[in-house]
C-alpha cells in the first residue's frame, strides 16, 4: 500500500547561509503545493548522527555525503538540494605555514564528514605517516583552537574559506582542490536525504519542492535575505553571499551526470581505502 503523503514534513539542516537560502522559500509556505516543514537547526555532526541511529524523527536531513553508506538502507539520496561544486573544498589550517602534521592533533568537525573523509583521502596520498591525534569540534571552534594552540591544525569548511586569515592563520592544503586534481570531478560536500519509507511519490515531491525552492530563491534573492542573515551567527553580509555564491550551484538544482559520478567516485575511492563499507549497484538510484 502506498503510504499517505503526509501534511508536515519534519525537516534538519544546518544554519549556514547556503541551507537557509536553499530552503528558504519552502520553510516559508511560499513553495506551491508542497508539504510544510517542520524545520530544526543542528550542526552536521548531529544530523549525521541522527541518520546513523536507525531511529530518527526527521522525515529529511540535510548531511553529509561521506555518511550516506551507513544509511541508504533507510533513506534515498535527493537528486538536488546539497552542496557539491568546484573550487569550495575543506582546508587544512595551521598557526605557522608549511607545518608537517605527521603525529600532530588535528580539529575536524565530524568524523562523518565529508571533510573529514576528502581529508583522510588526502593523508593518504601525500602524509604516510598518518597525522597524531584527530578531534571532534563544532566547525565555528576550530579556528579559535588553531589560533590558541589547542590543536595544531583544523580541517574547516563553510565560510571559514573567507575568514581564516582574520584568526592569523595559514592555509596548510585544500582538500578540495587535491580531489579535483587527482579525479576532475566537482567536490560533494552535503547531501539532503529522505526517507524511504515515506514512498516513491512522496520523494518525488519533496525533491521537486526542494528544487522549486533553489530556483525561487536564485530568482528573488533578496526575499531569502532575512532568513539568511538571521541564522548566520553574526556573519558579515558579504561573507554570507561569497558562501552562498560557491555552494549554492547547479548541483544544487540538480546533481545531473558529473555530480553522481562525483558522489560514487569519492565512497567508492574510500570504500578502497576501507574508510566507508561499499556502496550496493542500485543505492544512489532516486525512485
Amino acid at each position: 500500500m502506498t503510504p499517505a503523503p503526509p501534511s508536515t514534513l519534519k525537516i534538519a539542516y544546518s544554519p549556514c547561509p547556503n541551507d537557509t537560502f536553499v530552503f528558504d522559500a519552502w520553510a516559508h509556505g511560499r513553495v506551491p503545493g508542497a508539504p510544510r516543514l517542520d524545520v530544526t537547526f543542528a550542526d552536521i555532526d548531529l544530523t549525521n548522527g541522527w541518520a546513523e541511529s536507525g531511529s530518527s524523527p526527521y522525515d529529511v536531513l540535510k548531511v553529509s555525503y561521506a555518511v550516506l553508506p551507513w544509511v541508504l538502507d533507510q533513506y534515498a539520496l535527493l537528486p538536488c538540494g546539497g552542496a557539491l561544486g568546484r573550487g569550495c573544498g575543506p582546508l587544512v589550517l595551521t598557526r605557522e605555514p608549511e607545518m608537517d602534521l605527521t603525529g600532530k592533533t588535528v580539529a575536524v568537525p565530524s568524523e562523518r564528514s565529508t571533510a573529514y573523509l576528502l581529508f583522510r583521502l588526502w593523508t593518504a596520498d601525500v602524509l604516510p605517516g598518518g597525522v597524531g591525534n584527530v578531534v571532534v569540534m563544532p566547525f565555528h571552534e576550530i579556528m579559535p583552537a588553531v589560533r590558541d594552540g589547542k590543536v595544531d591544525a583544523g580541517l574547516v569548511i563553510h565560510e571559514a574559506r573567507f575568514t581564516y586569515q582574520e584568526y592569523d592563520l595559514h592555509a596548510l592544503a585544500d582538500m578540495g582542490a587535491h580531489w579535483e586534481d587527482t579525479t576532475g570531478l566537482p567536490i560533494p560536500l552535503g547531501a539532503i536525504i529522505a526517507k524511504r519509507s515515506l514512498g516513491a511519490e512522496t520523494l518525488r515531491r519533496i525533491a521537486d519542492a526542494a528544487r522549486t525552492s533553489v530556483r525561487m530563491a536564485w530568482d528573488d534573492p533578496v526575499a531569502s535575505r532575512p532568513y539568511v542573515m538571521e541564522h548566520a551567527q553574526e556573519m558579515d553580509p558579504k561573507v554570507a553571499d561569497q558562501h552562498i555564491g560557491l555552494y549554492v550551484n547547479e548541483f544544487t538544482a540538480d546533481l545531473g551526470e558529473a555530480g553522481y559520478a562525483a558522489v560514487r567516485g569519492l565512497l567508492t575511492r574510500a570504500a578502497a581505502e576501507g574508510l566507508v563499507p561499499p556502496l550496493g549497484p542500485d543505492a544512489l538510484a532516486f525512485p
